[in-house]
């Protein structure tokens, strides 16, 4: 199971990857209900790099994004599952509305996206091509969201 880690422990086993030579990606996400979605997003994210970050929103970044209601489950338990992925090596938890900070702090070689945005409209690749960084975009179609397990299960 991947480590959940704060930002300073994160940054210090950053530090250790990069002086053996590897690279590391992240990802970000709410993760709220996984889904096949968030499993090959996470997968293709993997593939980038040889570390894969996973920067899980924090509860209050959820209900400011998503809304009332949100998250259906906290930040603990999200993070939890989301380092049981076996694309996984790394979680760390984040305020914010987005990942900019984690960015700035850590400067993965790789930010990956899903398939929802191209290159071009990621709102954090400025910040991403302004350390040297490359922004992916990875994962399948965008034929799954949590809003619809959400609303399919209230219709039941």
């Amino acid at each position: 199971m991947a480590s959940i880690l704060t930002l300073d422990e994160l940054d210090a086993q950053v530090a250790r990857d990069r002086a053996a030579g590897r690279t590391i990606a992240l990802a970000n996400g709410v993760f709220d209900l996984l889904h096949v979605g968030h499993v090959r997003y996470l997968e293709g994210a993997k593939a980038e790099a040889d570390r894969l970050i996973v920067a899980v929103n924090d509860d209050e970044s959820v209900r400011a994004l998503k809304g009332e209601g949100r998250p259906v489950m906290g930040q603990a338990d999200r993070a939890e599952l989301i380092a049981a992925l076996r694309a996984v090596d790394y979680v760390v938890i984040f305020p914010g509305r987005t990942v900019a900070d984690v960015l700035l702090r850590l400067k993965p070689d790789v930010h990956c996206k899903g398939t929802d945005y191209t290159v071009e409209t990621v709102p954090e690749r400025p910040i991403v091509l302004s350390y040297g960084g490359r922004t992916a975009i990875v994962g399948d179609p965008k034929d799954h969201s949590t809003r619809d397990l959400v609303s399919r299960l209230n219709a039941r």
